[in-house]
């Protein structure tokens, strides 16, 4: 891929932060922060196979990316062509040791892509999902977090509900989760090291959405291209020192002009864990927030 675009953080970031939020909600036209979209009628049609591009980002989750990129081993598409796109930093070494065994599974229909970022870039994650959406080659591109598993026939059902299909946004009307782990559960140890794992599903509870959220954003590829992830807010390509909340998720979809089309496929599975990858160990940040998860079960 070519060079990643990102800008250095300026000192007014945090008050652009809340201009957006609050134009996100509908105050000001998008038009005047993306490029035009591509008309309906002009977007391409897929009628058969499709191409589609998984893009996801990892820090300190190699042990959840380990079921997702499995997922795909375990049940690759028929229908699809499929481009796994990960963007990840080097520093993480636990992520770099899974992908690099990952590398070495032939997976029919199924390309692997890895994609390293300095740290203050993946803490953005616009910056790489903006990067992928410019660029990519796929009829559409699936912005997921790697703690969201494709299990049997869910990527098939996929290119069977976007034939012909030219809208801007869809996303699955279903998954299913956990119930909120921590990080002794069984369950989160067994991605600890490098191999393709498979998990028993028998524990998650099935969910229903009304529109799409951060790891559940469908995009037809040529919308994709036309305007990025938020290309043309410069704060959502401003890289941090540290993990940044995903506030741009709304933003994007306020320039789509779109909460999503939900489409009906089976087996989207997630693992809600109590510790996140972003907060530092054992601060006092990260046992605030793991209480806070606890309350939100």
């Amino acid at each position: 891929m070519p060079e990643i675009k990102s800008f250095k953080k300026r000192w007014y970031d945090e008050a652009a932060s809340l201009f957006y939020r609050i134009a996100s909600a509908g105050t000001l036209p998008p038009s005047w922060f993306r490029d035009a979209l591509p008309p309906e009628k002009k977007r391409s049609k897929v009628s058969g196979p499709l191409t589609l591009e998984m893009v996801s980002h990892c820090w300190n989750y190699s042990h959840l990316l380990a079921y997702q990129l499995s997922s795909y081993c375990l049940f690759p598409p028929t229908k699809t062509q499929l481009t796994v796109t990960v963007f990840y930093c080097p520093e993480d070494k636990a992520t770099e040791k899974l992908l690099n065994f990952f590398s070495t599974q032939e997976v029919v229909n199924v390309t692997w892509n890895w994609q390293p970022l300095s740290r203050t870039q993946l803490f953005r994650r616009s910056i790489g999902r903006n990067h992928a959406a410019k660029h990519t080659k796929a009829d559409w591109i699936w912005f997921t977090d790697c703690d969201i598993l494709f299990r049997e026939g869910c990527l098939d059902a996929l290119s069977e509900e976007l034939q012909d299909v030219t809208t801007s946004l869809v996303f699955p009307r279903h998954e299913s989760t956990t119930s909120m782990l921590d990080d002794d559960n069984p369950l989160l140890k067994q991605g600890a090291e490098p191999a393709v794992v498979d998990i028993d599903t028998s524990d998650f509870t099935q969910h229903s959405r009304d529109k799409a959220k951060g790891a559940f954003q469908i995009v037809h590829g040529d919308v994709a291209r036309a305007i990025g992830y938020c290309d043309k807010i410069r704060l959502y390509q401003t890289e941090e020192h540290s993990w940044r909340k995903t506030y741009e998720d709304k933003v994007f979809r306020w320039l789509l002009g779109s909460r999503g089309t939900p489409v009906d496929i089976p087996n989207v599975f997630q693992i809600r864990h109590v510790s996140k990858g972003r907060y530092k160990e054992n601060s006092k940040v990260s046992e605030l927030r793991s209480k806070i998860r606890h309350l939100q079960e």
